[in-house]
């Protein structure tokens, strides 16, 4: 089940830990800063497009970023 509270905390936590802004965020998948910070507050959710691309640029699995899992780790 996809949970956007969990979505939306655990992106926050990858793009702070990061250390990049919002509208650097906004900019690497081609949305505003405010379409970034919906993101993060769970307001909306991004396509299944942008999950994947959220994911790999992440180098977290697409399970752990929408709560299947609490182990970030990609199978590869």
């Amino acid at each position: 089940m996809f949970l956007k509270s969990i979505f939306s905390e655990r992106v926050k936590s990858l793009r702070t830990a990061k250390k990049i802004s919002l509208s650097e965020f906004g900019e690497v998948f081609g949305i505003s800063k405010q379409s970034a910070q919906r993101w993060e507050t769970g307001v909306n959710i991004p396509s299944a497009e942008n999950l994947v691309k959220i994911a790999n640029y992440f180098d977290v699995s697409l399970d752990y970023l929408v709560g299947r899992t609490d182990k970030p780790e990609v199978n590869k």
